[in-house]
């Protein structure tokens, strides 16, 4: 799949996952780098989904349209799918998704680990 970043600071840590571990810690890159492999692989977004790594569900509110894939903990990876409708069909079709940032996910609370 390709992948997108929101804006450059996002793709600046996703380009370096080094840069990552130096600024949010090696676990959490480790585990973050992981997803991004996975998500990397996969043909379609679809694919990814049915795979279930991460729990990979669809956000609300401010942040619909986007899933959360969590990474470890309360942390979760938001990506949006590169499609207008969030129907399998789409999402079979989808091959390019936006990395949006990490966020550290407690209940209403979310505050953006990598914005």
């Amino acid at each position: 799949m390709e992948i997108e970043y929101a804006n450059k600071a996002v793709s600046r840590y996703f380009m370096d996952f080094g840069l990552m571990g130096k600024k949010r810690g090696m676990d959490m890159a480790k585990a973050v780098k992981r997803r991004f492999d996975q998500l990397r692989a996969a043909d379609t977004f679809l694919d990814f989904l049915s795979l279930g790594l991460g729990k990979p569900h669809q956000l609300a509110a401010n942040l619909k349209g986007r899933y959360g894939i969590s990474v470890t903990g309360n942390i979760r990876l938001i990506v949006k799918p590169g499609v207008e409708q969030l129907d399998s069909v789409s999402l079979g079709k989808c091959k390019t998704i936006t990395i949006e940032g990490v966020v550290d996910y407690h209940g209403t609370k979310i505050e953006w680990i990598i914005p």
